[in-house]
């Protein structure tokens, strides 16, 4: 299991959640199957744009927490570092 900082957006890239997981293929199978009660379900956010991998629990954590804090801007722009078109990341990671 790896430590994970993630990012999904809804189709139209409006709507952006951030989450932190230590297995980053099951919890977006998750979000994307509406497995999960709450925010992401209710907006239909289950595009991955953009993820993150890190050592350990605790610094993953610690960013997931600093990106919260982010003005949109600033997130956007981390995403489209990653992936311009925002493409669904989805079958890069399974």
């Amino acid at each position: 299991m790896q430590p994970a900082v993630y990012i999904l957006s809804n189709e139209n890239n409006k709507v952006l959640y951030i989450g932190v997981t230590s297995n980053l293929v099951q919890r977006v199978y998750q979000h994307r199957n509406h497995l999960v009660d709450g925010f992401t379900k209710q907006y239909n956010v289950t595009k991955l744009v953009y993820f993150e991998v890190h050592e350990d629990m605790s610094e993953a954590i610690k960013r997931e927490k600093a990106l919260k804090n982010w003005h949109r801007d600033w997130k956007n722009r981390l995403v489209s570092e990653m992936n311009p078109d925002w493409n669904d990341l989805w079958d890069s990671i399974v």
